[in-house]
C-alpha cells in the first residue's frame, strides 16, 4: 500500500505555536500576536523589537497630528496672503474652499492619522501590559518632541491645550 512516499511511517508532529488571545490584562511575551497573525512573537528579543516598533508608531502618530496643524497653518497663511479667506468666509459663514492639491494633502494626512490611531487601538486591545506601555510611551515621547509650545491665551480663555490621543 502506497502512503505517498512516506514508507508507511508517520512522524509525530509537534503542534505549531499558536497566537494567544487574552481578553484580560496580561504580561505574556512568547506566542503573542500583534494585530496580525503574521506578527507572531516567538522570542523575547522579537518582543522587545516589537515594543520599540509600537513606541515609534506612537511617536509617528504625534508627528502626523503636528504635520496636520502645520499644513493648515501654511495653507491659511498662503490663502490669507492671496486675499482669500477671512472676508468671504465671514460673509458666507462658511469655510474657505481649498484647491484640490491642498484638500488632497490634508485628506491624506487625516486618513493616515485615523488609520494609525485605530491600529494603535488594536495594539492596546491585546491587553498586554508591555504593549500598552509602548503605545503610551510613544505618544508621550511624540508629544514631548512635536508639541514644545502652548497657546496660553487660548487655554486661559477656556480652550484646550491640545487634543488627546484618540481613535478618531
Amino acid at each position: 500500500m502506497d502512503h505517498g512516499g512516506h514508507g508507511g511511517h508517520e512522524m509525530p508532529s509537534t503542534p505549531a505555536p499558536r497566537c494567544s488571545m487574552n481578553m484580560l490584562w496580561n504580561t505574556q511575551i512568547e506566542n503573542t500576536c500583534i494585530v496580525f497573525r503574521s506578527w507572531h512573537i516567538h522570542t523575547k528579543s522579537a518582543f522587545i523589537f516589537s515594543c520599540l516598533i509600537i513606541l515609534l508608531l506612537g511617536v509617528l502618530y504625534e508627528w502626523l497630528r503636528e504635520a496636520q496643524k502645520n499644513m493648515d497653518r501654511r495653507i491659511a497663511a498662503r490663502l490669507s496672503a492671496q486675499g482669500k479667506g477671512k472676508t468671504r468666509a465671514v460673509e458666507e459663514s462658511t469655510g474657505t474652499p481649498l484647491p484640490f492639491s491642498d484638500r488632497s494633502i490634508r485628506a491624506l494626512l487625516y486618513g493616515s492619522s485615523v488609520f494609525l490611531s485605530f491600529f494603535l487601538m488594536l495594539v492596546f486591545m491585546t491587553y498586554n501590559a508591555y504593549l500598552i506601555v509602548a503605545v503610551v510611551a510613544g505618544a508621550a515621547i511624540g508629544h514631548y518632541i512635536f508639541n514644545p509650545d502652548m497657546d496660553i491665551e487660548s487655554v486661559l480663555a477656556g480652550g484646550v491645550a491640545s487634543k488627546s490621543m484618540a481613535c478618531h
